[in-house]
Parts: structure tokens; C-alpha cells; sequence
């Protein structure tokens, strides 16, 4: 498997891979059309089209030249202070448990991290992602933009992390849903 950025020929894989990776899935974002895919694949268009998108943080894994994984992390807040905001994290049906997702996770925080990132957040399972060094946001000076997300709002500190604190705010496409 190998991991590597985006290029501009895999938006149409990366757009199947996403749908498929939430089609069904419990906690997927509703269609933005009715019977349309999952709101995830249409998220990542939105990003793609909003100054957020940070080009070096769309990485694909990438097996036997087939697309099997996708994440992304486009620029966020913490009050006025910059972040970043993982997801949506996509890994191909028929791949999920091979560790697919655990190598793109380790792939964007290490470039986030290379790059000078300070803080990352996400909306996920706090099981899965704690082996990734994230700790519910409760338990740190950021808040939540929703209070009722309670534990699966998770923060990450980098190492250039200097103990900012507020309130973190996803990208704007975020809001369309």
C-alpha cells in the first residue's frame, strides 16, 4: 500500500470511495439529494471549492493502482487562532481492517505535524482514534462547536502546540449540512 497526495485524476475514485465508505454508515451526513450519495462525498466537493482546502492534507492510500483510502484535513479554528479539521477519513468497504485508515491517520497527522500544525480535531468514535493520541475535547481548553457531539469531539496537539483554548469551528462547508 502506498500513501500519497491527491492528484487532480483521483477526484471521481476518491468521490465512489467516499460514498461507498458511508453509504449506510450509522452516523453518515444525510444525501444533499435525495436518494443521492452520502453527504460525505458531496462534503469533500464543497472543501475541494472552499478556501480551506489545503491541497498537502488530501492524501489517498493507494493498492495495485486502485484508490482504497482517502483522508482529508482543510484548515479550521480555535477562536481566531488557525487548527485543523480531519474527515471525512474513508477507507474502501471490502479494506476496512487491514489498516488502511490507521496508516492514512498516521500519514496526515505527520505531515500536519511537519508542516507546523498546531491542533487537530475531529468528529469520531473516541475508541478508534485515542490510538492516535486524540482525547475528548472536554478534556482541554477547546469546546466543541456542538455540545451535544459530548466525547466524540476529539482533540490532537501537535508539537507545535502552545496551549491555545476556544471554541473550534470546521471549515464553512461543514455548516451546509
Amino acid at each position: 500500500m502506498l500513501i500519497r497526495r491527491e492528484r487532480s485524476g483521483d477526484i471521481e475514485a476518491i468521490r465512489v470511495l467516499t460514498a461507498a465508505a458511508f453509504r449506510g454508515a450509522e452516523h453518515s451526513a444525510p444525501p444533499v439529494e435525495p436518494g443521492g450519495d452520502p453527504g460525505e462525498a458531496t462534503l469533500i466537493s464543497w472543501l475541494r471549492d472552499d478556501a480551506a482546502w489545503i491541497p498537502e492534507f488530501s492524501l489517498v492510500a493507494v493498492e495495485e493502482d486502485a484508490i482504497i483510502g482517502h483522508v482529508v484535513a482543510t484548515r479550521a479554528h480555535i477562536d481566531s487562532s488557525p487548527a485543523l479539521g480531519i474527515g471525512p477519513v474513508s477507507v474502501q468497504p471490502g479494506q476496512q481492517g487491514r489498516g488502511v485508515g490507521s496508516a492514512l491517520m498516521h500519514a496526515v497527522l505527520g505531515a500536519a505535524d511537519a508542516r507546523g500544525e498546531t491542533v487537530v480535531g475531529l468528529l469520531g468514535e473516541p475508541a478508534y482514534y485515542a490510538r492516535f493520541g486524540f482525547v475528548p475535547a472536554s478534556a482541554t481548553a477547546v469546546s466543541s462547536p456542538e455540545s451535544e457531539w459530548g466525547d466524540f469531539f476529539q482533540i490532537r496537539t501537535l508539537s507545535d502546540y502552545d496551549g491555545q483554548g476556544g471554541t473550534f469551528q470546521y471549515a464553512g462547508p461543514f455548516d451546509r449540512f
